[in-house]
């Protein structure tokens, strides 16, 4: 996968209410990447991973360890997010 798929979903997300609300209702990276799949995107965990990363830092938010280029521990397809952990949408793809 490239990183262009992953900037086609949001996109195509934030045109198109179908895939809004496909994507709207995930509550975990693993659910966000299954969803994506269904809908025909190529989205890998560590695209997600690298675009939550770069997110955070150009917002400034908390997530990104300081002096460290390596995330808080992110959930693997399939498996539950670590207890505490908060699900970053991608901007604008998601829940607006």
């Amino acid at each position: 996968m490239s990183w262009n798929e992953l900037e086609r979903l949001v996109e195509e997300a934030e045109a198109d209410g179908v895939i809004r609300r496909a994507l709207r209702h995930c509550r975990s990276r693993a659910e966000l990447i299954l969803a994506s799949r269904r809908l025909g995107y190529r989205i890998t965990r560590v695209e997600l991973q690298r675009a939550w990363m770069l997110h955070c830092r150009e917002e400034g938010l908390p997530g990104v360890e300081s002096g460290s280029s390596q995330p808080r521990a992110l959930g693997k397809v399939g498996q539950p997010d670590p207890p505490g952990a908060s699900f970053v949408p991608l901007p604008g793809a998601v829940g607006g």
